[in-house]
């Protein structure tokens, strides 16, 4: 019943689950591409020179279709490895370095491809790996350390070897394995050779080892179900290809050609990235950092009412309703804590659909926070409950109350007073937990902290930036309880006065 009511609460934000084809797509005027701006260049990333622009290479081509197709590009995030699972959601394709494999095949349309790639290793200029042939078998100090991008082609290949020989971390963002390599955490990353090359004057450290290997094709993806959006989408590329836009954008992103000039150049030769000033960053990334802020907030203010409210008449109903209750909510709240709180997301955002009840990203999130956290405010406010004594229940049965006029007016109040600061606590914590909505594509502030600090490279400076914009959250709110706690104290109003 209690999840039942959130679902009705939020519903009116939802959106439709069928994917819309051409017709409807032009009927709109806009084209929904979904992709993962944290993957980095040259696909999809924020401009340097202007954070608040995407651009890339991927993010021309997706402008170059849409007007073929007489509609405006609109992007649309997501991450990268559960990207397809947007399509008739919330994109109506999938774009962003998309590998052309039997099982998307076998699932999506595919478009004709767009781009061949193939897979390069890098490693360290002073480190131990020197030869590709070196990863059939253990190194020096045991299983070589390779980092890979979740869910890529580069995974596959790499976790189709010898697991004795190699061990595998994946990464959500593509940047992630070369600074983790760089820091020598890992002694190499494989890449599709675009991103290496692209990469490679932010990471003059680094080197190729040996050549590319292992190629393929990066296609457009489209639901099934929308196959004359799956045809416009190839013709449109046909055109690209025949009169030589798409060769033009190959070479304005330096994509034909400049991977064997690197092959050959000395890390002297290979000039360093350009470093920013603190004020320059912050002009640029402060604005994008406070508005994903704003949306910490509203993903919390917005979701632990509704916990609180929910979590309030499950800790009511099992101390004082019949045995099949407590039985019932005791399950409710064991099921909440005893799974994660990503897993709820994901089974919210992505499978309620499956069901008829389609939730927008911001809907989804925090329905999901509110349900997680329900729990655990159930259990503060049971223990606050069992903490007024027995006896104020009783005496306010003989004056004549209600048992709804004793537990509203008489025991409420004193286990409201006495769970205040965990429930504070739950509260300050939430605002964290938010980050793991970025799961469910919502953009917030720790989600653009990690793709504004892989897009600068400024990784300490707005990570600093971005903890005292979650301190200036969490912090005033700490303070007021305190005094609300001490004005409490000082009037006698406390619990069992």
């Amino acid at each position: 019943m209690t999840v039942a009511l959130v679902v009705a609460c939020v519903a009116p934000w939802s959106g439709r689950a069928a994917a819309a084809d051409l017709e409807e797509i032009r009927r709109r005027g806009e084209l929904i591409w979904a992709a993962d701006q944290e993957g980095g260049g040259p696909h999809v990333f924020p401009d340097p020179a202007d954070p608040a622009r995407l651009t890339g290479f991927e993010v021309e081509l997706a402008g170059l279709i849409a007007k073929r197709l007489g509609v405006r590009p609109r992007f649309q995030q997501g991450p990268w490895d559960r990207l397809p699972l947007l399509l008739g959601r919330s994109a109506d394709c999938v774009m962003n370095g998309m590998e052309l494999t039997a099982v998307r095949q076998r699932d999506y349309a595919c478009s004709r491809p767009y781009f061949a790639y193939a897979l390069q290793i890098v490693s360290h200029r002073e480190g131990p790996l020197a030869s590709p042939e070196q990863l059939l078998r253990a190194g020096p100090r045991g299983a070589w350390r390779v980092g890979v991008l979740t869910g890529s082609a580069a995974e596959i290949e790499m976790r189709s070897r010898d697991p004795e020989a190699v061990a595998v971390s994946g990464f959500d963002g593509t940047l992630d394995s070369l600074e983790q390599v760089r820091a020598g955490v890992l002694d190499a990353a494989v890449l599709d050779d675009c991103i290496v090359t692209f990469y490679a004057e932010r990471f003059p450290e680094l080197r190729m080892v040996g050549r590319s290997f292992a190629g393929g094709f990066y296609t457009v993806l489209t639901a099934r179900d929308t196959p004359q959006l799956s045809a416009a989408i190839d013709a449109a590329l046909g055109t690209l290809v025949a009169d030589g836009t798409l060769e033009a954008l190959y070479d304005r992103w330096h994509l034909a050609g400049r991977q064997q000039v690197l092959l050959v150049r000395d890390a002297t030769e290979v000039p360093p990235a350009p470093v920013r000033g603190l004020a320059e960053l912050l002009a640029g990334t402060l604005p994008l950092l406070l508005r994903s802020a704003a949306m910490t907030v509203l993903l919390a203010v917005a979701s632990f009412p509704l916990a609180i409210a929910i979590g309030l008449v499950v800790a009511v109903g099992r101390q004082y309703g019949p045995g099949w209750l407590d039985r019932l909510a005791g399950c409710y709240v064991e099921l909440l804590r005893g799974t994660p709180l990503l897993l709820q997301l994901y089974a919210i955002f992505f499978l309620l659909p499956r069901v008829g009840l389609p939730l927008p990203p911001v809907a989804a999130a925090i329905l999901g926070l509110a349900l997680n956290y329900s729990a655990y405010e159930s259990e503060i406010y049971r223990a606050g409950l069992k903490a007024v004594p027995v006896g104020q229940f009783e005496a306010a049965l003989s004056l004549g109350m209600s048992r709804w006029q004793a537990l509203c007016h008489v025991i409420l109040p004193q286990a409201v007073r006495i769970v205040m600061p965990p429930v504070t606590s739950d509260f300050i914590a939430l605002f964290k937990d938010t980050s793991v909505c970025s799961a469910v594509t919502v953009m917030e502030l720790t989600k653009r902290y990690s793709v504004l600090a892989l897009g600068t490279g400024a990784i300490v400076e707005l990570a600093a930036v971005t903890a005292l914009l979650y301190l200036a959250m969490s912090w005033p709110l700490a303070l007021l309880v305190r005094r609300f706690e001490r004005r409490w104290e000082s009037s006698g109003t406390g619990p069992g006065r």
